[in-house]
């Protein structure tokens, strides 16, 4: 299973960022620490506000969400994609960057069990 279930944006504000979308849509904001916020917008796609510039992506971070870790790794690999971020821990699961021949940076994830 692979689908696109999150957008990670770059902000100078991540609580800044929450806040805005909690006041012009109704949407809820949860922030995880002082650099991030993440935003439900009921649909199935959410997104986040990541503030720490050492984590910052140059722009935004499409996630593909997947039961298997390892094998999507394989799978990019194989298709000729490179990892740029090897797999780490956050709230909620794991994930690793990767850049796919045409350039763009992308993530898969997994929840944790």
């Amino acid at each position: 299973m692979y689908e696109i279930d999150f957008v990670e944006f770059p902000s100078s504000s991540a609580a800044g960022s929450g806040a805005f979308f909690e006041k012009a849509f109704g949407w809820a904001a949860t922030a995880y620490g002082p650099a991030y916020t993440d935003v439900q917008s009921g649909g199935t796609v959410s997104f986040g506000f990541q503030e720490d510039t050492a984590q910052q992506t140059a722009a935004p971070l499409v996630t593909i969400r997947t039961d298997d870790l390892a094998g999507a790794r394989a799978s990019v690999e194989a298709a000729g994609g490179v990892v740029t971020v090897e797999p780490f821990s956050f709230p909620g699961g794991r994930r690793f960057h990767f850049r796919e021949p045409g350039g763009a940076e992308l993530a898969v994830w997994t929840p944790d069990s």
